[in-house]
């Protein structure tokens, strides 16, 4: 098994109505997702685009996030996770347990629309990482 592309940053925010023009007038990012929520991950998120790769604003969706916790921590936001591309999500779920590495939770459909998984920090290098299976064509 070896990892993809990288898909995005994931960026933690207490409000993307905010971050926005952070990422527009500073950064210069020209193309901006409309935000939308994702009830089942308990998050709100917000895709902007870069030459190589997206960010992902994500904002919490009331007290139970699991955003909050670390927006708690980190009150200013920052960045949450990587995310990796992966042929088929299954094989590498399974890949990553055999060798040791705490999947958190079973594959779920993500923002993009297709299976992902979070591999624990302390077994990934101390960087929460997502594991997603490639969008197919027209996603």
């Amino acid at each position: 098994m070896k990892l993809g592309r990288l898909n995005h940053v994931g960026v933690a925010t207490s409000s993307i109505a905010d971050a926005i023009p952070y990422w527009r007038d500073v950064m210069g990012a020209t193309v901006i997702h409309d935000p939308f929520d994702l009830p089942a991950q308990g998050v709100k998120v917000c895709f902007v685009d870069t030459p190589n790769t997206q960010i992902e604003l994500i904002e919490p969706l009331g007290d139970t996030s699991p955003i909050r916790a670390f927006l708690d921590k980190n009150p200013a936001g920052g960045q949450h996770h990587l995310c990796y591309e992966v042929p088929d999500i299954h094989e590498a779920k399974a890949w990553f347990e055999a060798k040791g590495a705490r999947v958190l939770g079973e594959p779920r459909i993500g923002a993009h629309g297709t299976p992902i998984f979070f591999v624990h920090p302390r077994d990934m290098g101390g960087v929460l990482t997502e594991i997603m299976e490639t969008p197919k064509e027209g996603h």
